[in-house]
């Protein structure tokens, strides 16, 4: 059964329905038997019932998103709260899915639920895209008989870290979008404009100005050398991608560097104890311990830094410190959350106070984006017109000064 869901093929179907009206369609089931099966199931008449063609080109599925794994999570949450028995909440959601992918995936997990499988298993076969967070976060809901309340929590969960996700990477994105483009246009007048100018500049029969002449030897060097500068940025980025995958010790660097960036940094670093909070508090909800809440949330964090001081915290905690002061100890988190967690440990409401904190700290990252977005704006135009104007001044210097001969 674990490798069921590879083996899925779609069937196109033709039969009659009850009424005796036509009816034709597509479904994902392990083979021809079983397919003819299902329509015999649902009453129809069936004339034909044939495998799908591949594509010319080889398949073209999407890939399975962690916002697909969001909105799929939300979707079981709701199917099983309205009362929607689990296996057939699985097809409801499965016919409203557009991702071939992602169909797949939760027919395959359906399909081993069916035979009796637990919920939480069946989704542990695929750990790209159920970790062992939301595994256990939903094998807690299953042992105690709560499964819809808990895939609930798990869904918000989601939501809220896909959004903070994406908060982050349109921070990242637009600089460094904007950064490409001007490299990209300053190249392209380097090789195809200064060029022509050049020419022009020739036949004056006179010194060029030295900011001139300077743009026109950068010009020559990127003529000759633009292939071999090409391909150092291009290995240079994948080399850097390669070491942040296989290099664990490059991989903290970075972590530790990004937390250190101006204006980037602060956001990252509220973005990590955002991510802190909203998942202890959900796993602490959840009725998970302490010391095994910890644990999840130290390969949630996102960051190694983090990930190292909640190690630290847990081995504190599990020594019979008190939380609070076990997330002092880092000199680490901010002082708010440390206030919340102690209220909250006196109080016995540590999810709850885990919860605004989480809350808040979200909202700190949207309004330092939206802060951020803002500030770069003008900041990056003054860049472009900086290094575009100063090529074009370049160029047209000798020519002002020409006119002042003159």
């Amino acid at each position: 059964m674990a490798t069921q869901a590879a083996k899925l093929q779609t069937y196109i179907w033709e039969g009659k329905d009850r009424a005796g009206k036509v009816a034709k369609g597509e479904m994902q089931v392990p083979n021809q038997t079983t397919a003819k099966a299902q329509l015999r199931k649902q009453g129809i008449a069936i004339k034909t019932v044939k495998r799908k063609p591949k594509s010319l080109f080889g398949p073209s599925k999407k890939p399975i998103k962690a916002s697909d794994i969001a909105v799929f999570t939300r979707q079981l949450a709701t199917m099983m709260k309205a009362g929607v028995p689990l296996v057939q909440a699985f097809d409801i959601v499965a016919e409203g899915l557009d991702n071939p992918s992602m169909k797949e995936l939760v027919f395959g997990i359906k399909n081993e639920v069916a035979s009796g499988t637990g919920l939480a298993v069946s989704m542990s076969k695929h750990p790209r895209h159920f970790d062992d967070l939301f595994c256990s976060l939903v094998d807690s809901g299953e042992q105690s008989g709560a499964l819809e309340t808990m895939l609930d929590r798990v869904a918000t969960y989601k939501e809220k870290t896909e959004a903070l996700k994406s908060k982050i990477k349109k921070a990242m994105t637009y600089p460094i979008a904007v950064i490409c483009v001007a490299i990209v246009v300053t190249g392209i007048l380097l090789v195809k404009v200064v060029p022509q100018f050049a020419e022009t500049f020739s036949s004056f029969g006179a010194d060029l100005p030295a900011f001139t002449l300077f743009v026109v030897k950068l010009s020559e060097f990127a003529q000759a050398n633009w292939y071999i500068i090409l391909g150092l940025i291009i290995v240079a980025v994948i080399a850097f991608r390669e070491a942040v995958v296989r290099s664990k010790t490059f991989s903290d660097n970075v972590d530790r560097i990004t937390l250190k960036l101006p204006i980037v940094g602060p956001i990252i670093n509220q973005a990590v104890v955002a991510r802190f909070a909203r998942t202890l508090s959900t796993t602490f909800a959840a009725g998970v311990p302490l010391v095994d809440s910890l644990d999840s949330v130290a390969g949630a964090a996102g960051n190694a830094v983090y990930a190292k001081a909640i190690a630290k915290i847990r081995d504190e905690v599990t020594a019979g410190l008190q939380l609070n002061q076990a997330i002092r100890n880092t000199n680490l988190f901010p002082s708010m959350l440390m206030q919340m967690v102690a209220i909250g440990e006196e109080s016995g409401a540590l999810d709850e106070m885990l919860e605004k904190v989480a809350l808040h700290y979200e909202v700190e990252v949207d309004n330092s984006v939206d802060g951020l977005t803002a500030l770069l704006e003008p900041l990056i135009m003054s860049v472009l017109g900086v290094l575009i104007g100063g090529l074009m001044i370049a160029m047209y210097l000798p020519i002002f000064q020409l006119g002042s001969v003159m």
